[in-house]
């Protein structure tokens, strides 16, 4: 009964062929399959390389064709395992055009193998890898990744680097049959007029010109088409937030978007969405280095989350992506797992600030007393008003001063960044402001007095979430203490009752390790984080956070399995702007003239909030 299809219902009975004629699912076919493509390309690339070293009947019959039909069996057979080495991981998360490719190059490897090394075995193993693609050719079928320019140029480097050493190679794996003693300098330079297809100053004997010419100039050529194919080929579009995406995220942001204090950074206009089939949930992510990367919990009615989620899985099985989801509450990791299968790790805590109950009053707001005090003394002044209320050309300076006082290439931040300040669409965010008049005589600045600013975005209707804080290098230690405290004082006045601040990773391990009594793994695993925070914000953030009294709220990330997690790191690391892979700056293409968007919270904070932007 389980071989039938659904017509049965109908009134008619359709066959279908069993199970074990259909070949397996996607989930069922083996991952060293990418393995054994890499083991085949190398046996193929050995074979090309090397000269046969044994007679055989192989042998026999290849010394009855021409010199040029081995020569182009040599070359043949390094392009072939080269390609299956750059298609191996393809195959390994099941991408359609990379079976296809392999399937279309392993006969050439088969034949070039047995014409020119005449190697049984190597050719018995790229007919069993062939056979194997072929009998599971249904569990391919994953789509294409978005694509960037960037890897023809990572293409043209690196392949070119690799085939000038297989020249070098090739070269001089026929030491017997060089007539003279070329240098080492002709010797390069008989590569480097190969792989251009012209010929060099070295010479050979016994038609060994025609192998080692092929396969230079098959070296070259390959550099230069998959450079080209990589560099011409149409783009797939990458995920990017529609404005009906957009509307339909703020409807639902409108009726639940006080459960989460994330929820108001799905609107990114660099991440694409999912919506459940009755559209009352969404999950927002980004797509970085295959992994399929969410952000905060799913947008929506919690009910329908299970269906978002759904679809979210089905888009990362149909691209072979990895999916993970960093930043989730308590409640979002307790579906994400009961839903998907997948694991959680506390990855931090979030500082939420209770309007209520924030007093500067006590001996545990000192320091943040004091600082606040003094800074007051020496003529700064507050303002903290909703980003709608703002003149456009205040809100204009005030987004150039916060692109001037970032002082690295690129905006930062992902899962707590909004990317942008927009009075027309997001005016309900609030912007907190420290102004300093010039000394008299004094010129102002190229900003005004405008002296630091905070960006803090809608949580719900009566939350905000700290986005972004900029400071000029010239202002006095303490700007971010004095506009948090400034924007805690003005939230009665603006019917705001919580507010987020910055995010502490590990924080609960940093609390731990330094308890008395702590065991020597979490010791350990303090002071390594210690280490780490000298570049990046761990300890630092963690006590700065720690300042105002907030309660932690805990955040978790979702894998699949722990073999992922150093991948998922390191595309969060790309989603949050810390790590780049791109282009150099003096190759990259200038944007749009535009304003540039404002980033997430990652000015550098110390004890006394000395730091400019990052």
């Amino acid at each position: 009964m389980s071989d039938r299809l659904d017509g049965e219902k109908s009134g008619t009975v359709a066959w279908r062929p069993p199970r074990w004629l259909r070949g397996p699912r996607p989930e069922k076919v083996p991952p060293l399959v990418g393995t054994a493509g890499a083991v085949v390309g190398l046996l193929n690339l050995a074979a090309g390389l090397f000269p046969r070293f044994r007679h055989s009947r192989l042998h026999a019959l290849a010394e009855v064709l021409p010199g040029t039909v081995s020569a182009l069996a040599a070359a043949s057979s390094i392009v072939v395992g080269i390609l299956l080495l750059m298609l191996a991981h393809g195959l390994k998360r099941r991408k359609r055009r990379a079976w296809v490719a392999a399937v279309a190059l392993l006969p050439v490897g088969i034949a070039a193998q047995l014409v020119y090394r005449h190697s049984v075995v190597g050719a018995a193993f790229s007919l069993a890898l062939l056979a194997f693609l072929v009998w599971h050719r249904r569990a391919f079928e994953a789509l294409p990744d978005p694509r960037s320019r960037v890897k023809a140029l990572l293409n043209f480097v690196a392949l070119g680097g690799i085939s000038f050493g297989l020249g070098l190679v090739i070269v001089n794996t026929h030491p017997h049959k060089i007539v003279g003693d070329p240098s080492v300098w002709e010797r390069i330079k008989h590569v480097l007029w190969g792989l251009f297809g012209f010929e060099g100053p070295v010479r050979y004997v016994n038609n060994v010109d025609y192998t080692v010419g092929y396969s230079r100039g098959a070296l070259g050529l390959l550099t230069v088409a998959t450079t080209a194919y990589l560099a011409f080929r149409p783009e797939h579009p990458a995920a990017r937030l529609t404005e009906e995406d957009e509307e339909k995220l703020r409807e639902l942001l409108a009726k639940h978007g006080g459960r989460d204090s994330l929820g108001y950074f799905a609107l990114r206009r660099d991440k694409g969405v999912v919506f459940s089939p009755t559209g009352k949930a969404a999950v927002c992510y980004r797509v970085i280095s295959g992994v399929m990367l969410a952000s905060g919990d799913p947008i929506g009615d919690v009910e329908a989350w299970p269906g978002a989620i759904e679809r979210f899985m089905e888009e990362a099985r149909a691209h072979s992506w990895t999916p993970a989801v960093t930043g989730c509450s308590e409640t979002g990791g307790q579906v994400w797992t009961r839903e998907t299968g997948m694991d959680a790790l506390e990855l931090g805590d979030e500082a939420i600030v209770d309007v209520a109950d924030f007093t500067l009053t006590g001996r545990s707001m000192r320091n943040v007393r004091q600082m606040v005090k003094r800074i007051e003394r020496n003529g700064y002044e507050t303002r903290v008003r909703r980003v709608r209320d703002l003149e456009p050309e205040e809100l204009a300076r005030i987004q150039k001063a916060a692109d001037a006082w970032r002082d690295t290439d690129t905006e930062r931040g992902f899962s707590m960044a909004l990317g942008r300040i927009d009075a027309d669409k997001d005016g309900d965010a609030v912007i907190a402001t420290a102004h300093l008049a010039p000394a008299e005589g004094e010129a102002p600045g190229p900003f005004g007095d405008l002296k630091a600013m905070q960006h803090y975005v809608p949580w719900g209707k009566d939350g905000i979430s700290l986005e972004l804080m900029r400071r000029d290098r010239s202002a006095d230690p303490g700007m971010n203490e004095l506009l948090i405290v400034a924007s805690l004082q003005a939230a009665p006045g603006l019917k705001i009752k919580q507010v987020s601040l910055n995010f502490a990773v590990f924080r609960s391990s940093l609390e731990r390790g330094e308890k008395l009594g702590a065991g020597p793994v979490i010791r350990i695993w303090r002071g390594m984080l210690i280490f780490l925070s000298r570049w990046y914000q761990i300890e630092s953030l963690y006590k700065f956070n720690d300042k105002f009294q907030p309660r932690w709220e805990p955040r978790f990330v979702v894998f699949r399995n722990s073999r992922d997690i150093p991948r998922i790191g390191l595309a969060a690391l790309q989603a949050e702007g810390y790590l780049e892979l791109g282009l150099p700056r003096a190759l990259r293409r200038k944007a749009p003239a535009e304003p540039q968007p404002c980033a997430h919270k990652d000015e550098p904070i110390t004890a006394d909030a000395v730091g400019t932007a990052a």
